[in-house]
């Protein structure tokens, strides 16, 4: 959850006390919004999170084509082996 008082921060801020900003990154696995001129404009957060929330985007993407499938099927969207070969066949000169 983002504390306002602690992840949002100055580059400035950040430039002057990078070692204790690292440490906080770490330590509670949030990002840091870095402002410039009093605007939110970088995002920093350590290796280990930012790896842990591609990996969450992956699982996202792979269920949403699970689901995607399920209603491709639930509405009759779908074709036999044979179709589907024919299919590739003809569009892009896929001999079965």
């Amino acid at each position: 959850m983002l504390d306002i008082s602690r992840d949002i921060q100055s580059l400035t801020d950040f430039k002057k006390n990078t070692p204790e900003f690292v440490e906080q990154l770490k330590q509670t696995g949030e990002p840091i919004i870095l402002t410039i001129n009093g605007k939110a404009e970088i995002v920093v957060q350590d290796a280990a999170a930012y790896q842990k929330l591609r990996r969450m985007v992956e699982e996202a993407r792979v269920l949403e084509g699970i689901r995607q499938g399920i209603a491709d099927m639930n509405a009759g969207r779908t074709m036999s082996l044979d179709e589907m070969k024919e299919h590739a066949g003809t569009k892009h000169g896929i001999k079965a």
